[in-house]
C-alpha cells in the first residue's frame, strides 16, 4: 500500500476540492479538459445512483415480510417526522440572523410569471415506468419500487429473485466505488471550474441569506443531528461523522446528493452491522429509507423554506404567524418536487416578487445547493441508524446529556444567530439600487445630439407639406418629444446625460438614418399638437389604450408592460388579488395620466375611488399619502421602487394581459407608420430590442 492509498479517501477529496478552489481563484480560465472531467465524474456518480436506488428498495423491501414491513414503516415514520421537526425548528429560528436592510430590484419576467401548478399525483405515480427511468423523475421511479418491492414480498418462489437483483445491486456498488477511486481527480476539476466562473457581483445581495444558510448547514449537520443519535443510540458522534465525511464531501463538491446515495447506503449499513452483530437483519433499512429519503420533503430540501423567509425579509413582506403555518402546512408537501421547482409557489405564499427567484438561482449554483447537499447526507445518514436502533430496541436514551444538549444547543443556536445580526448590522450596507439605475449610460453608442427643455415657439404651427422623412433628412435631425418623469424609459443620468430604454432607441433610429437627433422634453398634453404640426417627428413610447388610438397614429408595439401596483412593503398583502381590491371601497388608487383608460376605469373600479395623476412624483409625496397605491406598468413601477426603496411592486393574480408600449407620430404621414413598422420588425429581429430592455429595464449588465 502507497502513503497516498494510507491516506483516507476523504482526505484525499477535500484536500482536491481546496486546490481546485485556489487554483481556480487565481485562474478565470477553465480548460476543455478539465470541464469535460468535471462533467464526467458527475455523470459517472449518477450513471448508478438511480439503478442502485430501485434495486435496493425493490431488495430491500421484497426481503421484508408483512409483519416486519408494518414495523419498519411505523418505526420510520415516526423517526423522520422528529429530525423533520427538528430542521424545520432551526430554519424558522434562522431569520434571527437577518439585519434591518432597505432594498429594492430591478424588473424581471419573474415578477409577473405564474409558478406551474404543482401536481402531486403525476409527480409520484409513474404512468409509465420507463419514461420515469429516463427522465429521472425520482419520485416515480421511488413509487414504482416501492410498489414492486412489496409485490415480491409474499411471493412464494422470490428468493431467487431476490437473489439476482441482489446481485445486480452489489454490481452496481462496486461500479460505484471505482468511480469514487476517481473521486479527487473529479473534485478538483469542478471546485476549479466553480472557482473560476463564479462573479463576485452575484454575491453582493446574498451575502446574508448565503452565510446564515452557511451557519444553519453547520449547526444542523455538525451538531445538532449527530448529537440526537448520540444521545439515543449506541453509536458514538466520531463513528456518525466517520461514516458521513466522504459523502457529504462528495456531495459539496459535485453539488448533488443523489449521487452519493449509494455510499451513504453501504457506509450507514457496515456502521449498523458493526454495531448489531444480531441474528435481526436491520441493516436492510439503509437500502430501503434512504433511497425512499430523496424524494421526501427533508434534509436540505427544507433550506427552500429559510429563502423563502429570506425573500419576504428582504423585500420587505409583513411576516405574520398565519404566514408561518401556512408556509408549514402549504410549503413542505411542494418540496416533494424538487426546490427549483417548488420556489415559484413558494415566493407566492408571501406575495413576494417572483423576480426573487432569479436570486434563488445565483444562491443555489454559487453554494447553497451545495451546502443542502451536505445536510441531506448527514440526514440520510441519521434516519437508517435512528431506525435500525429502535427496531432492535437498543435505544439507549442518556437523559443527563439529553438535557443538557436541549438546553445548550438551542441557546447556542439562538447566539449564533444573534452574532451573525450584529456582524451583518455593524457592516456598512449601503443600498446601491438607486446608484446602479441613476449610473446607467448608452450600450450602443451615441449620435449627434442636442436638447431643449420646451417646445421652440418658432416652430411650425400649421400642417406641412413636406412628408416625415423628407423633412428630417431636410432637416438634419429627427426631433423627438420626450416625457418627463418617465422611469425608466427617459431619464437624466448621474452625469445629467439624457438616458433611458426609448432614448437609446431613439438614438439608434436617428443611427439608421443618417442623422442627428434633437430631443425636447414635453408634457402629454402638448404632444398631439407638436405632433400634427410637425414641429416632432415622434415621441417616446405610452400605452395602447383607446384613449391614445383616437389621439394618435401608433406605431407597432415595441414593448409591453404588465399591470401593477406600487405600494408601502408594509401594505403588500393587500394588493395580492384583483377580486379584493375592486370590492373595497375605502381604497384610493392613483393612475398617472398615461394609463389613465377613462372606460375601463370607470368599468371596473366602481367601489373605490381612481385619481389622476400628472407624475408618478407625486406619489411618493407627503401631501399624496391619502393615496393607498399607484397603478402603473410592472417596469415603470420597478424603476420607481429603485428610487423610493421602501415601496415595492405587487402584480396581481389573476396577471391580467399586458399593455403594449408604442410611439406616437403624427396621423397624417403614412409613409413614416410603414418605415417604423418595418423598422420596429427588423430592431425585434436583430434581438436589439431584447438587449436594450434587459440592460434598461431589466438591470442587467451589457
Amino acid at each position: 500500500m502507497t502513503l497516498l492509498q494510507r491516506v483516507p479517501l476523504s482526505i484525499r477529496i477535500l484536500t482536491a476540492m481546496l486546490l481546485g478552489f485556489v487554483v481556480g481563484g487565481y485562474s478565470s480560465t477553465v480548460y476543455e479538459s478539465v470541464s469535460a472531467l468535471a462533467d464526467a465524474f458527475v455523470l459517472l456518480l449518477q450513471m448508478t445512483a438511480l439503478p442502485y436506488i430501485a434495486l435496493s428498495l425493490m431488495v430491500g423491501i421484497g426481503r421484508l415480510s408483512a409483519l416486519e414491513a408494518r414495523s419498519t414503516f411505523k418505526q420510520s415514520l415516526s423517526v423522520l417526522l422528529i429530525l423533520m421537526l427538528t430542521v424545520v425548528a432551526f430554519i424558522l429560528l434562522a431569520p434571527i440572523a437577518f439585519p434591518d436592510w432597505e432594498n429594492a430590484e430591478f424588473y424581471s419576467a419573474n415578477t409577473i410569471k405564474v409558478g406551474a401548478e404543482f401536481d402531486l399525483v403525476s409527480l409520484f405515480i409513474p404512468a409509465n415506468p420507463f419514461n420515469a427511468f429516463a427522465n429521472a423523475l425520482i419520485p416515480s421511479v421511488v413509487l414504482f419500487s416501492v410498489f414492486l418491492g412489496v409485490g415480491l414480498m409474499t411471493l412464494p418462489r422470490k428468493l431467487s429473485t431476490l437473489l439476482f437483483l441482489d446481485t445486480i445491486k452489489d454490481a452496481v456498488a462496486n461500479v460505484n466505488g471505482i468511480v469514487m477511486r476517481f473521486a479527487p481527480v473529479g473534485v478538483f476539476c469542478i471546485a476549479w471550474r466553480a472557482a473560476a466562473t463564479v462573479e463576485s457581483s452575484q454575491i453582493d445581495g446574498l451575502l446574508v441569506y448565503v452565510v446564515t444558510a452557511a451557519v444553519l448547514v453547520l449547526l444542523l449537520a455538525f451538531i445538532v443531528l449527530p448529537a440526537i443519535v448520540a444521545v439515543v443510540t449506541p453509536f458514538g458522534y466520531r463513528q456518525i461523522v466517520k461514516a458521513s465525511r466522504e459523502a457529504m464531501i462528495t456531495a459539496f463538491a459535485t453539488g448533488s446528493f443523489f449521487v452519493v446515495i449509494p455510499v451513504i447506503v453501504e457506509k450507514t449499513k457496515a456502521l449498523i452491522v458493526e454495531t448489531n452483530p444480531l441474528p435481526v437483519r436491520v441493516d436492510k433499512v439503509s437500502g430501503i429509507v434512504v433511497p425512499i429519503s430523496f424524494s421526501l420533503p427533508v434534509g436540505g430540501k427544507l433550506l427552500a423554506l429559510l429563502f423563502t423567509l429570506f425573500a419576504a425579509w428582504f423585500s420587505g413582506a409583513y411576516i405574520s404567524a398565519g404566514d408561518y403555518a401556512n408556509l408549514l402546512l402549504v410549503g413542505i408537501p411542494q418540496l416533494f418536487a424538487t426546490p427549483t421547482i417548488a420556489m415559484p409557489t413558494l415566493l407566492e405564499l408571501f406575495n413576494v416578487s417572483g423576480a426573487m427567484f432569479d436570486f434563488f438561482l445565483v444562491a443555489e449554483n454559487l453554494i447553497v445547493g451545495r451546502l443542502g447537499a451536505v445536510l441531506s447526507v448527514m440526514f440520510s445518514t441519521c434516519l437508517p441508524l435512528l431506525i435500525a436502533t429502535s427496531m432492535v430496541k437498543k435505544t439507549t436514551f442518556k437523559w443527563r446529556k439529553f438535557g443538557r444538549y436541549l438546553v445548550l444547543i438551542p441557546l447556542f443556536s439562538i447566539v449564533t444567530f444573534l452574532a451573525l445580526r450584529y456582524t451583518f448590522d455593524a457592516i456598512t450596507y449601503q443600498y446601491q439600487g438607486y446608484t446602479k439605475f441613476i449610473e446607467r449610460d448608452f450600450i450602443l453608442g451615441d449620435v449627434k445630439t442636442t436638447h431643449l427643455d420646451r417646445a421652440d415657439d418658432q416652430g411650425p404651427i400649421g400642417l406641412t407639406s413636406a412628408d416625415v422623412l423628407t423633412r428630417i433628412k431636410q432637416r438634419g435631425f429627427i426631433r423627438v418629444g420626450y416625457y418627463r418623469d418617465d422611469l425608466p424609459y427617459s431619464f437624466n443620468n448621474n452625469k445629467g446625460k439624457l438616458v433611458g430604454f426609448d432614448i437609446e432607441i431613439m438614438n439608434q433610429l436617428a443611427a439608421d438614418l443618417g442623422v442627428a437627433v434633437e430631443f425636447v422634453k414635453i408634457y402629454h398634453k402638448e404632444a398631439a399638437q407638436l405632433l400634427d404640426s410637425g414641429y416632432l417627428d415622434i415621441t417616446t413610447g405610452i400605452p395602447v389604450i383607446p384613449d391614445s388610438m383616437k389621439t394618435y397614429t401608433l406605431t407597432v408595439p415595441y414593448s409591453t408592460q404588465a399591470i401593477a401596483f406600487i405600494v408601502e412593503d408594509k401594505r403588500r398583502a393587500e394588493f395580492v388579488r384583483w377580486s379584493e381590491i375592486l370590492k373595497r371601497e375605502d381604497l384610493i388608487i392613483g393612475i398617472p395620466e398615461t394609463f389613465y383608460y377613462r372606460d375601463a376605469i370607470k368599468r371596473h373600479f366602481t367601489r373605490g375611488k381612481a385619481w389622476e395623476i400628472a407624475t408618478p412624483r407625486l406619489f411618493f409625496r407627503e401631501e399624496y399619502k391619502h393615496i393607498d397605491a399607484m397603478l402603473f406598468g410592472a417596469p415603470t413601477a420597478s424603476a420607481w421602487t429603485l428610487i423610493n426603496p421602501g415601496y415595492t411592486v405587487v402584480v396581481p393574480k389573476p396577471v391580467q394581459p399586458p399593455l403594449s408600449m408604442a410611439f406616437p407620430i403624427g396621423r397624417t404621414d403614412r409613409g413614416f407608420e410603414l418605415f417604423m413598422r418595418n423598422w420596429i420588425h427588423m430592431k425585434k429581429q436583430s434581438k436589439m430590442l431584447d438587449r436594450l430592455f434587459d440592460y434598461w429595464i431589466g438591470g442587467k449588465e451589457s
